[in-house]
C-alpha cells in the first residue's frame, strides 16, 4: 500500500514523498519506506519533480494530474505501411477534405472488419488520422459525397505507382446484397452459392507487389468472359502502362484473345482442353510430349510439357500454347470435367443456354424435345468416355510473351494471390453481404473496403516474408497490438507507453517500427 506525504519545511516549501507500507518478514512488523518525488507548486498544486526522478513516474502519483489512454499498437504498424506505400499522399491529393475519415475507416476495417456503423467508439479509443469520432450519421454523409471523379483520380495515381513492370491478375467475385434499389444488384451465378441477388467485382491485383490496383463494379448477372473488353477500355482511361495480364480460363474467348493482341497487351491465359484447337494440338503432341524432352520436375510434381507456336489475331501475331500432362491429376481433371457437365445440363434444362457453352451442349448431350414430353436432356456417354480416355490430365495455357512452359506455369499459378485477396475481402473485412441500398453509398463503401484491402495485403506479405503466417492472422496480429497504449498526462508531464510484450516487440521489428520513448 502506498500514499503521498506532504511535509512543509520551515522555509515555506512543501516537499512530497511517496510512502509505501509493507510487512517486514524478518522483524515481523509493519514498516514504511519513502521516496522523494519533488516539491508542491503553491499555485497549480502540481508536483514539481525532482531532477533525479523520472517526471513520468511523478505524474502517475500526482492526484492533481489527469491522464488519457489511447491504443497505439495497431496504428504503429498501419502508419508504417501508409508511409512505405505512399498512400496518404495520394489520398490527400484526391480527397483533400475527406482523406482523414477515409484513412481512419480503412484502419478500423483492417483491425475489426465490422460494419462501419460500429466504428465511432473504436475511432475514439485508437490513434488514427481522424482525431474526433465519426458517428453513423457522419459516415452516411461521407459515403454520399465521395465523387466518382475523385475515386477515378485516385485509381489513376495509384495504378501508375504500382503497375509498371508488374504481372497483373484479373478475376471476378460475387458479393451478395439485400439491396432492392441498386441497378448493379441482380441475380446471377453466385460464387458463394447463396440465393441472394449480387453484384460482381472485377479486381486487378499486382502479383509481385501483392497490392490491389483497381476494381470495377459489375452487374450481378454478367459472366466473366464478357467483361474483358470494358476492362481494357478502363485501362486506357487510367493511362495504364502496357502490363502483363494473368487471366483464368473463364476469360478465354477468341474475341478476347483478338482484343488483347490488337491492343498489344501481354497476357498469360488459361484455356480449356475442351476447345477443338487445343484437342488437335494434344493429339499432335502425344508422342514427343511423353519422351525425355517433355519431362519436367517442378518441386515434387512430375509433368510432361509441350510448346506449340501459333499465329493468332487479325495481324497473325505470335503466341504459344503451353501443354501440360500430369498422370496423378488425370482423375481430378475428369472430376472437374464432370462438374462442368452438371452445370451445362442445369443450363439446358432451365433454358439458360449461353453462347460460350454451345459446343459442349452439342458434343456431350443428347437433347430431345417433343410436344408431349417437352424437353429431355441426357448425357452422351460415348463422347464423355472418349474425352476421358484422350484428354483427362491435360491442362493448357495460352501466352504471347513466355516461351518457356515451366516459367509460364509458375507465372499462371502465382495468380492465387487474387484468390487470397477475395477471401480476405469477404471473410476479414465485412463484405459477405452488402446492406447498402443506394448505388452511390455502395460504391463509396466498396472504395473504403479497397483501401483496407491494401493494408491486409501488405500485412500478409510481411508475415509471409518473416515466416509468421502460422503464428498470426491479420486480425490476430492487430489484436495482439491492442494492449500497447500511450498514456498522456495533463500539464507538463508528457506521456509514457505501456510495457511492450515479447510478441509485440517481434511484430514491431518485423514491420521496422521503432517505438519512441
Amino acid at each position: 500500500m502506498s500514499y503521498l506525504s506532504y511535509r512543509k519545511h520551515e522555509n515555506g516549501v512543501t516537499y512530497v514523498y511517496e510512502v509505501e507500507s509493507y510487512w517486514d518478514k524478518d522483524e515481523k512488523k509493519p514498516k514504511n519506506r519513502q521516496k522523494y518525488l519533488g516539491r508542491l507548486d503553491d499555485n497549480t498544486k502540481e508536483i514539481i519533480p525532482s531532477k533525479r526522478l523520472d517526471p513520468n513516474r511523478v505524474a502517475v502519483s500526482d492526484p492533481a494530474v489527469t491522464a488519457t489512454t489511447t491504443v497505439i499498437g495497431p496504428s504503429l504498424v498501419l502508419n508504417k505501411i501508409t508511409e512505405n506505400i505512399g498512400l496518404k499522399t495520394i489520398l490527400k491529393q484526391c480527397f483533400p477534405n475527406e482523406w482523414e475519415q477515409l484513412l481512419s475507416l480503412a484502419y478500423y476495417l483492417t483491425c475489426r472488419g465490422e460494419a462501419l456503423s460500429h466504428a465511432d467508439t473504436w475511432l475514439k479509443n485508437h490513434q488514427v488520422a481522424l482525431h474526433n469520432g465519426l458517428s453513423s450519421q457522419r459516415i452516411s454523409k461521407l459515403l454520399g459525397r465521395l465523387s466518382d471523379d475523385a475515386k477515378q483520380t485516385f485509381f489513376k495515381s495509384w495504378s501508375k505507382k504500382i503497375s509498371e513492370k508488374e504481372y497483373l491478375c484479373y478475376d471476378i467475385t460475387s458479393v451478395s446484397s439485400y439491396s432492392e434499389q441498386n441497378e448493379y444488384v441482380r441475380y446471377g451465378h453466385n460464387r458463394d452459392g447463396e440465393a441472394l441477388k449480387q453484384i460482381n467485382l472485377g479486381m486487378i491485383y499486382g502479383q509481385e507487389s501483392h497490392l490491389p490496383v483497381t476494381y470495377r463494379r459489375l452487374p450481378g448477372s454478367i459472366v466473366d468472359v464478357s467483361t474483358l473488353k470494358n476492362l481494357l477500355k478502363s485501362f486506357k482511361k487510367l493511362e495504364f502502362p502496357k502490363v502483363h495480364l494473368i487471366l483464368d480460363r473463364g476469360f478465354y474467348s477468341e474475341d478476347n484473345v483478338n482484343e488483347l493482341l490488337s491492343k498489344r497487351y501481354k497476357f498469360t491465359l488459361g484455356v480449356s482442353t475442351h476447345l477443338k484447337f487445343v484437342k488437335e494440338i494434344i493429339d499432335e503432341a502425344r508422342s514427343p510430349m511423353y519422351g525425355p524432352e517433355g519431362y519436367r520436375k517442378i518441386d515434387d510434381e512430375i509433368l510432361y510439357v509441350y510448346t506449340k507456336r501459333l499465329s493468332l489475331g487479325e495481324e497473325r501475331r505470335r503466341c504459344y500454347l503451353q501443354l501440360y500432362f500430369n498422370s496423378h491429376r488425370a482423375a481430378d481433371t475428369y472430376d472437374r470435367f464432370i462438374d462442368d457437365l452438371l452445370t451445362y445440363k442445369e443450363e439446358l434444362e432451365a433454358g439458360n443456354r449461353t453462347k460460350e457453352h454451345e459446343k459442349y451442349y452439342q458434343q456431350f448431350f443428347i437433347i430431345k424435345e417433343t410436344p408431349k414430353r417437352g424437353l429431355k436432356v441426357s448425357y452422351n456417354n460415348e463422347a464423355i468416355e472418349a474425352h476421358r480416355n484422350r484428354y483427362s490430365g491435360f491442362s493448357a495455357i495460352l501466352t504471347n510473351n513466355i516461351k518457356d512452359p515451366v516459367e509460364a506455369l509458375q507465372v499462371y499459378r502465382d495468380k492465387d494471390v487474387i484468390e487470397k485477396c477475395f477471401d480476405d475481402m469477404k471473410n476479414s473485412l465485412d463484405m459477405k453481404r452488402l446492406r447498402m441500398h443506394s448505388s452511390k453509398s455502395m460504391a463509396s463503401r466498396l472504395f473504403i473496403q479497397f483501401l483496407s484491402l491494401i493494408y491486409v495485403s501488405q500485412i500478409r506479405k510481411k508475415l509471409r516474408a518473416h515466416e509468421m503466417m502460422s503464428k498470426y492472422t491479420v486480425r490476430g496480429l492487430m489484436n495482439e497490438l491492442e494492449s500497447l497504449t500511450d498514456i498522456r498526462f495533463s500539464g507538463k508531464y508528457g506521456h509514457i507507453h505501456s510495457e511492450v510484450t515479447k510478441s509485440q516487440r517481434e511484430i514491431l521489428e518485423a514491420f521496422s517500427v521503432h517505438l519512441e520513448s
